[in-house]
Order: C-alpha cells, then sequence, then structure tokens
C-alpha cells in the first residue's frame, strides 16, 4: 500500500489527465455515432446501400493502424534522445495519416459521384457520413497537431525533455487509430 505523502507517489500530469479525459469524452460522442448506425442498418427505404456500394478500405486500413506503430518507434527515440529518428519516424506517422484521409476522400468522391450517395440521400448516408466523418475530422485535427509538433521538431524546439507532452499527443493518436477498428467493423463488417 502506498501512503500517500510519500516519495514513492505523485499525481499524474495535468497532460495525461486532460487527455485521459479528452479521450473519454470522444469515446462517449463516438459511441452515440456507432449505436445510431447499427439502428439504422437496413432502415434505408431506398438506396444505394452498404452491400451495394462500400468496398473494404484495407489499404487505408493498414496505413492508419501502421501509423500507431511509427509515433511508437517516434516517442521512444525522442525518450533515448535520438531526436533525428523522432523526426524521421514522426514524419511517417503523418504520411500514413496522409494517406489514410485521401483514402476516405478518393472513396467519398466515388460514394458521391458515381453512387450519388449523400448524407441526404438515405439513412445509410446520413449515418455514414456522419461516423466515418467526425473519424476524418479526428484524424485531421490530428495530422495538424502532428504537423505543428513537426515543425517544432525541425526547428529544434523538441528535445528529450518534451518526451512526456509527446507521448500524451500519441495517446490521441492511437485512440484515433483504435476508433477506426470500431468504425471499420461497424461500417465495413457489421453494417454491410
Amino acid at each position: 500500500m502506498v501512503i500517500a505523502g510519500s516519495s514513492n507517489w505523485s499525481l499524474p500530469s495535468r497532460g495525461r489527465v486532460g487527455m485521459a479525459c479528452m479521450i473519454l469524452t470522444e469515446s462517449a460522442l463516438f459511441t452515440i455515432f456507432v449505436v445510431a448506425y447499427l439502428y439504422y442498418i437496413g432502415k434505408s427505404l431506398t438506396g444505394p446501400y452498404p452491400k451495394d456500394v462500400l468496398d473494404w478500405p484495407v489499404l487505408a486500413t493498414i496505413a492508419l493502424l501502421s501509423s500507431s506503430i511509427s509515433i511508437t518507434l517516434a516517442v521512444r527515440a525522442l525518450r533515448g534522445g535520438r531526436t533525428g529518428t523522432f523526426k524521421l519516424w514522426w514524419l511517417a506517422t503523418i504520411c500514413l495519416g496522409a494517406f489514410f484521409l485521401g483514402a476516405t476522400a478518393l472513396e467519398w468522391d466515388g460514394l458521391i459521384y458515381q453512387h450519388n450517395l449523400t448524407i441526404w440521400t438515405n439513412l445509410f448516408g446520413t449515418t455514414f457520413y456522419s461516423l466515418v466523418g467526425f473519424h476524418a475530422g479526428h484524424v485531421t485535427v490530428g495530422l495538424l497537431l502532428l504537423g505543428v509538433t513537426l515543425l517544432f521538431s525541425l526547428r529544434g524546439a523538441v528535445q528529450q525533455a518534451h518526451a512526456e507532452r509527446v507521448e500524451v499527443l500519441s495517446w490521441y493518436w492511437h485512440f484515433v487509430d483504435a476508433v477506426w477498428v470500431v468504425v471499420f467493423l461497424t461500417v465495413y463488417v457489421i453494417g454491410r
């Protein structure tokens, strides 16, 4: 048992607590979108329907899930004082995330212009674009934060002493990746 005030225990950093609370809140919001999607599966009165228009986003999924590996390697490199290696892995994470967003944009382009599926078409369109769009918005925010961090690191402003802050930011990225697993299963596996 650890006694408060002993030298073995200290309060967690505000950054860690703040990020944990934000992830918890965002998880609740994503849960609402997932439940809505699941509730409305098969209730569209007109097409197109998921099985008719959705393809498996395999490469995009591999890219996004791989970015969890690259960001972990980036944080480890920074903790070890290897800032050059940190920048390379951080850039790799950004590239993988950007590839995912680009693939999402291409998917939407095909759905809108080839299959006439918009957010107003039917319940499937409404719930699909709401859920996948909410996730894409989170990826976009993550990429902006990663990009700003990369710019600071290129200017020499991110050093080993900042490893905890960088790690806390990586939690957000891991969250975005974990949410994609849920979205992928909901939309492309269960929802077809």
